[in-house]
């Protein structure tokens, strides 16, 4: 099965898909706006994440933005890109400790907004009191 990121486009094909001239895609590589996979010979492979980067890079140009801009901006995508999947793993490594954990500590919230600890599988317990207000106290 493919993915996004399996390298399979030649550069006159990505170039075709990106709507850029062959020349133009061996510049960005040599800046460092997409890095193709490279074969055995040498030859450029460009993935389906390659070719919607150039679309961006073409985007980010359309704008305004130089190169520099645009490298630094894919940087930092990426950068962002790569924290958010150390933040999804992490979160699963701490769901899978809290879940293999029996007996820890759980807390509740108060009908005053305070903190109340339960241990697991305990529930809090129902308040029923009732506050009546005489209409007089406000007169």
């Amino acid at each position: 099965m493919l993915t996004e990121n399996d390298p399979i486009f030649p550069i006159a094909q990505a170039a075709e898909l990106a709507g850029m001239h062959p020349q133009t895609l061996r510049q960005y590589d040599r800046l460092g706006l997409v890095r193709p996979t490279r074969t055995a010979g040498q030859s450029r492979r460009y993935s389906m994440r390659d070719v919607v980067q150039l679309r961006e890079v073409q985007r980010l140009s359309a704008e305004g933005l130089n190169l520099e801009g645009i490298r630094r901006i894919l940087e930092l995508e990426t950068a962002v890109r790569m924290l958010g999947d150390r933040v999804r793993e992490l979160e699963g490594v701490i769901a899978d400790e809290v879940l293999s954990r029996p007996g820890g500590r759980v807390f509740a919230a108060g009908t005053g907004g305070e903190v109340i600890p339960l241990r697991a599988g305990t529930r809090a317990k129902k308040s029923n009191q009732v506050v009546l207000w005489r209409r007089s106290w406000w007169n």
